[in-house]
């Protein structure tokens, strides 16, 4: 019963957590975020998305720990290069071309969440035929192999949580 009602109850609970988060705590802000949760969990549900299956929970966590340090990391690494100035000769943005093995839509939609929300990356566009990740760097220095940074911190993760 409950099933039919609220299609996507992980879904919805966040969105009312959410709604409460961003409106005043009240019991007419709760009922409204509720209603609207339960029908954004039907409009979802009649898009028919592939349902997310999570095969490793512990790579999950692992995952979003890693993710936490690389954006606090990054976060320092941009500040830096910002207060130097936007002549400093030490920047050298760029375009890179990375090869991935994830073929999962949510492992790549999450992993573009990951690099966009990564100060000084950016996913720019992603060849699903050739499986190519267009990325732009703040700070592309020589030496940095952003293909292996991307597959051993982010990619192997992903495919053993979704894949």
């Amino acid at each position: 019963m409950i099933a039919r009602s609220i299609p996507h109850p992980i879904l919805s609970a966040a969105l009312v957590v959410m709604w409460m988060i961003l409106t005043s705590f009240s019991l007419g802000n709760f009922l409204l975020g509720a209603a609207i949760s339960v029908l954004a969990g039907w409009v979802v549900s009649r898009l028919r998305p592939k349902r997310v299956e999570i095969h490793s929970w512990k790579a999950l966590f692992t995952l979003g720990f890693r993710v936490f340090i690389d954006i606090m990391k990054s976060n320092y690494a941009v500040a830096k290069l910002i207060t130097r100035g936007p002549n400093d000769p030490e920047r050298h943005p760029g375009f890179i071309l990375i090869d991935l093995r994830l073929r999962d839509r949510n492992g790549l939609a999450l992993l573009s969440v990951i690099i966009t929300s990564t100060p000084g990356t950016a996913w720019v566009e992603y060849d699903p035929e050739a499986g190519q990740l267009l990325m732009h760097i703040l700070d592309l220095r020589e030496g940095e192999d952003w293909q292996s940074i991307i597959r051993d911190r982010y990619e192997g993760l992903l495919m053993e949580i979704f894949e």
